[in-house]
């Protein structure tokens, strides 16, 4: 299956929500827990704009295999971006994650990004070893912290130095 990367445009939300809900349906990797439509992925993609960047990763027939994303958080210096990384359930290790970050990393230098923080559940052991494999380091960790259901979780924030 050949991948190709491009960035996000609007007609891409609704593939992109159908996936992201399926994570979410499917508990323990992501905090989010209401399902996202793509209206409201398009208001995430515009609260941000001028300084994000929203990549999607395809395959031949045009299925969105996964996006990721990076903007300004309101926890973190201007200097620093927020990134996120959603694959499709199944997709895991074809390699989607890292053609994802390559045209992530080339877009946030534009951005003026210098670093960028990427926050995992401690119970995602994917997330951190897709984080931990591409050189991001741990800066500090969050435990005790609720979700908006109730469940405690740890998140673990790691930086990465562009």
């Amino acid at each position: 299956m050949r991948i190709t990367v491009r960035p996000a445009v609007p007609a891409d939300f609704s593939q992109m929500s159908e996936l992201l809900n399926q994570i979410i349906a499917a508990g323990e990797t992501t905090a989010l827990q209401s399902p996202a439509t793509a209206d409201d992925l398009l208001k995430w993609m515009d609260r941000s704009k001028g300084r994000n960047a929203w990549h999607i990763a395809q395959n031949d027939s045009g299925r969105i295999m996964g996006f990721q994303y990076v903007e300004p958080h309101v926890d973190l210096p201007d200097d620093a971006g927020d990134i996120a990384t959603y694959v499709r359930i199944g997709a895991i290790q074809l390699g989607i994650g890292s053609k994802l970050f390559e045209a992530t990393k080339q877009a946030t230098a534009k951005l003026g990004y210098v670093w960028l923080n990427a926050t995992i559940r401690a119970d995602n052991s994917g997330g951190l070893a897709y984080y931990s494999s591409r050189g991001f380091q741990t800066w500090t960790t969050d435990e005790d912290t609720p979700l908006s259901d109730g469940t405690i979780v740890t998140k673990i924030s790691k930086r990465y130095d562009l």
